[in-house]
Order: C-alpha cells, then sequence, then structure tokens
C-alpha cells in the first residue's frame, strides 16, 4: 500500500506558476473563490458565507496535509504571490494507487490556460513522486470547460453516474475521467 509524506511541503514550479502552500493569509481569496456562486457552480458545497468559513476550509487543508490524507497548493503566478484558484489531491486512494485530482479558479483567469498547466504538473507529480498508478477527477456533466481542461491532459471518460449525488434536494449526475500511469 501507498504511504504519502508531504513533509516538507512540495513547493512546486511550471513556467508561468508557482504552487505553493495555503496559509491564514489567503484568506480574501479562498473567501472570494468559495463564495463565488460562478466558481462553485459545479462543486455541490455550501458558498462561504463569511471569512469564518474561510478559514474553517484553510484549516481542513492544512489538517489533510499534516495528516498525508490529501494535498492543496495555491496557485500563483511565480510573480506575484496572491492566490488565482486551489489545486490539489483529494480523495486520496492509497490502497488502490489512486487519487482525484480537483481545481479552481477565479473568473478573471479562466482561459489563460493556468489550469492545464497546473495539471499538467501535478500529473508528473502524481506519478513520479507519489507513486499514484491512476488519477481521477470527478466533474458535473454540465461544467465544459473543466471537461475541456481534462481532455487537454489526456484523462479519458470512464463513467457517467446519473442522479448519483444527493445534494440540496436535488440529484445530481457526475462523470469520472481517468488517466493511468503510462
Amino acid at each position: 500500500m501507498l504511504e504519502f509524506n508531504f513533509h516538507p511541503f512540495p513547493i512546486i514550479e511550471t513556467e508561468r506558476l508557482l504552487l505553493r502552500r495555503i496559509t491564514d493569509d489567503d484568506v480574501n481569496e479562498i473567501f472570494e473563490l468559495r463564495s463565488n456562486p460562478e466558481t462553485m457552480k459545479y462543486i455541490p458545497r455550501p458558498l462561504a458565507k463569511n471569512h469564518e468559513d474561510a478559514l474553517v476550509h484553510i484549516t481542513t487543508i492544512n489538517t489533510n496535509i499534516d495528516n498525508n490524507i490529501g494535498i492543496n497548493w495555491a496557485i500563483t503566478l511565480k510573480e506575484n504571490p496572491k492566490l488565482l484558484g486551489i489545486i490539489g489531491y483529494y480523495r486520496m486512494q492509497p490502497e488502490n494507487y489512486r487519487a482525484e485530482i480537483g481545481y479552481m479558479l477565479l473568473p478573471e483567469f479562466h482561459g489563460k490556460g493556468i489550469i492545464p498547466e497546473a495539471v499538467k504538473r501535478l500529473i508528473t507529480y502524481g506519478f513520479k513522486d507519489l507513486k499514484l498508478h491512476s488519477i481521477e477527477a470527478v466533474i458535473d456533466p454540465e461544467n465544459l470547460a473543466s471537461e475541456k481542461v481534462l481532455q487537454k491532459c489526456g484523462f479519458v471518460k470512464e463513467a457517467h453516474f446519473k442522479e448519483s449525488d444527493f445534494y440540496e434536494g436535488r440529484f445530481l449526475d457526475k462523470v469520472i475521467y481517468s488517466l493511468l500511469k503510462k
């Protein structure tokens, strides 16, 4: 079985981006992301109502890292430490050598190729450093932008579950994309 160890925290660079640890100093941007109905549209979680909710989210992220059960990075541009989005591995399945990747980005940075750049780098990190065998992404079938990102990064659609998740009085579909280690 795989054992994950996120200590020391891995700071990751791409051509344009620096992926760093999220801290309480990112509270304004986390609040902006998690309280925005547009960025949360396809994420079945309650909207952050205040900075307290955002701080709770940051604490959860960092507790998961401390316990080696999940890892998230702040997406930043190399020349600016401001958080533009979050990317990470959730629902790690060490027994299956598999993890779920997820990401979100402030709307003003959409369409600039930031997420594909970060995803491609994290695929390498997942297979090479974490020794994963497969990476999955779970998306809302209406989230066409995310679907495009996954396809661009080589993910293949594996399943479409009809009304499989119940959230806020409605049944939601979900689509699973995955990538196997070459």
